[in-house]
């Protein structure tokens, strides 16, 4: 148990059951519905990917939300961010993920935005990829930007982390 001033047990159990519940919607989507995908402790975080084809989403343009085909993009990474204490998705990071192809090559660094999915939230972009083969992801999380309650708790995720996924499966049918 996480020393506090703010939570109540009761809120700490709540708190685990939103946890748990985040967990049984990743194990899903990185076993189920995506191509691949794993979670690496960093810090204090498990950061996760999964990858799939890259799809449509929506997108704000002059204040109204317009749907966007992925165009040239053949791949979608999405990543987790959850605090490592109690599972829970953390929101506001600046996820920034590099691609690096099968020969070495970085196809880009680019920031992973916020995006909203019926089951579960996740940071993601499409990307453009060369071929298939076994890819590595880097991936940095800044600090989120929330504030914070709980002057023992308050100063968790100060730090940005980083860490490197080296056997990441990109299988896509191509046409």
């Amino acid at each position: 148990e996480p020393d506090t001033d703010e939570a109540t047990q009761r809120q700490l159990h709540l708190a685990r059951a939103q946890g748990d519940a985040y967990g049984d919607a990743l194990e899903h989507m990185t076993t189920v519905v995506a191509d691949d995908g794993d979670q690496q402790r960093a810090g204090e975080y498990w950061i996760g990917y999964a990858v799939e084809e890259a799809e449509g989403m929506y997108e704000w343009q002059d204040g109204e939300l317009v749907w966007r085909e992925p165009g040239t993009a053949d791949l979608h990474v999405e990543v987790t961010v959850r605090d490592a204490g109690d599972g829970r998705f953390v929101p506001c990071a600046r996820v920034l993920v590099t691609v690096i192809d099968p020969d070495g090559r970085e196809l880009g660094t680019h920031e992973q935005p916020l995006l909203w999915h019926p089951m579960i939230y996740h940071y993601g972009r499409n990307w453009a990829t060369t071929a298939n083969g076994r890819y590595r992801l880097r991936v940095r999380v800044e600090p989120p930007t929330f504030m914070r309650h709980d002057q023992v708790n308050g100063l968790r995720f100060a730090e940005p982390v980083e860490v490197e996924f080296s056997e990441v499966d990109v299988r896509l049918t191509r046409a």
